[in-house]
């Protein structure tokens, strides 16, 4: 009997220390968005918390093909839809399709797009920066299309989070996450106290950086500092970007086709001195979306990409929409 009470003792204790040791770690293994996640630091200490612009759920309608006004082809940037918002508040009906699915712009593109029904002049050909240099010259020996179709296109997309509630304690992680998370922190809290602290590499080429004006930037509690991608491209994109786009006008005459090339993070808060977005509105009359990022951080717009994403947040997607829609107004 007593070997069966200590026994039992012994559970119960293992029990209530697993479960006092996980309901601190496993709430630092949620993750709001890729940097943090990838990263694996905790989104209470760089997840943002100024609040974000309401949309409505209408403004992010898919329009058919058949009754679309402007096609987007695009990636992650406008796979969600908020962006287009701009252009839908203007009464315009926007039909939005992953690059992956539509895998090019072929020689037959536009017979191609009148068989889909579209009816609309308006095309945005959206890609975000790491992809430009590869991407438009991996485009040109395209002859006839081929698209591979998502049954996730038509599909509603959630509405982005006006606000979020980074006290709020979730268990969904893994306890092993948890637990590196919390080393990770330690450390960075460590390393980031030095008064010469510049920057810190974490996991997956995520790096911490120091920001001289951060917390007029940024909303998340340690504003001084935020994250990045160590592989973003440094070097300006050289022009055969820009040849390759021009090569591939022909194929789009008759159609008023907006290029928007989206910088990366990096680029607008570390690297903002490159000359490709001058040089493609001269060559292509493209919005000058790196034009767009600095002056809203010379006003220092809060949290324009938030310190855990690589992605703006609701209030930059809303100052891309608004250079796009300036843009597509000449052609109307």
């Amino acid at each position: 009997m007593t070997h069966a009470k200590f026994f039992s003792l012994l559970v119960a204790s293992c029990v209530l220390l697993y479960g006092a040791v996980a309901s601190y770690f496993l709430p630092l293994a949620s993750f709001e968005s890729e940097l943090t996640r990838m990263g694996q630091v905790p989104e209470r200490e760089f997840g943002w918390r100024a609040p974000q612009p309401a949309l409505q759920a209408e403004w992010m309608r898919q329009a058919s093909w058949q009754e679309a006004d402007v096609l987007v082809i695009g990636d992650s940037f406008s796979d969600s839809r908020v962006w287009q918002t701009v252009l839908t508040r203007q009464g315009l009906k926007v039909h939005t399709e992953h690059w992956s699915a539509i895998r090019g712009v072929c020689e037959d593109f536009q017979p191609w797009l009148r068989r889909m029904g579209f009816q609309g002049r308006h095309v945005v050909l959206e890609v975000v920066e790491r992809n430009v240099a590869s991407g438009l010259p991996a485009l040109l020996p395209c002859q006839k299309m081929d698209p591979h179709f998502s049954v996730l296109a038509n599909q509603p997309r959630p509405l982005p989070p006006v606000e979020i509630d980074r006290e709020a304690r979730h268990s969904d992680g893994r306890l092993s996450i948890g637990l590196q998370v919390a080393r990770n922190l330690k450390s960075y809290v460590q390393q980031s106290s030095a008064p010469n602290f510049v920057r810190m590499a974490l996991a997956n080429g995520v790096e911490v950086r120091r920001m001289s004006n951060g917390c007029r930037l940024f909303s998340h509690a340690r504003c001084q500092d935020s994250l990045f991608l160590t592989y973003d491209p440094v070097a300006d994109i050289d022009d055969a970007a820009l040849e390759a786009a021009v090569k591939l006008q022909p194929r789009l005459a008759g159609l008023h086709v907006v290029w928007a090339f989206v910088p990366t993070k990096s680029t607008a808060y570390l690297h903002p001195n490159k000359t490709f977005w001058q040089r493609a509105a001269a060559r292509l009359n493209a919005p000058d979306l790196l034009g767009m990022t600095q002056v809203a951080l010379d006003e220092e717009v809060v949290d324009l990409y938030p310190a855990n994403n690589t992605h703006f947040s609701t209030t930059g997607y809303l100052l891309m929409g608004e250079t796009i829609w300036q843009a597509m107004r000449r052609g109307f």
